[in-house]
């Protein structure tokens, strides 16, 4: 009984460490490497984890509003940047500089997020350096 009791035990182990991996991180590379910018206003934000979202209507080469989604860090990684759920609201115009998806749908992995009084932030948590440009 003992013995079964140990199999138990470790493959219980062995199930929550596999599935903690798992869930821990996941691949960009449905994102292409390079970055597009845009320029719209927030339909919505949702501050979650393990990923946020921002939702933003951007006006497209023929003037027809498209609705973007734009990928970020968690709501804990924004909140230790100084992101809040005050930082953005809908109606808000905002540039964005982000990594698109690579089947061309209208989806980005946030970069940075440049608000109307002009701050920056960096919304993928990578502490990257503000571009010059931005």
């Amino acid at each position: 009984m003992t013995h079964r009791i140990q199999r138990v035990v470790v493959a219980a182990t062995c199930a929550l460490v596999l599935a903690h991996t798992v869930r821990a991180h996941h691949s960009h590379g449905n994102y292409v490497d390079t970055f597009t910018d845009l320029e719209g206003t927030v339909k919505e934000v949702h501050l979650i984890s393990p990923h946020s979202w921002i939702y933003l209507e951007v006006m497209n080469a023929s003037g027809q509003l498209q609705r973007w989604s734009l990928e970020a860090t968690s709501r804990a990684a924004l909140e230790r940047m100084g992101i809040t759920s005050n930082f953005l609201k809908p109606g808000d115009t905002i540039k964005v500089r982000c990594h698109p998806l690579r089947d061309g749908s209208r989806g980005c992995l946030l970069g940075f997020v440049k608000t109307s009084d002009g701050s920056v932030r960096d919304w993928d948590g990578n502490n990257l350096p503000i571009p010059a440009d931005s």
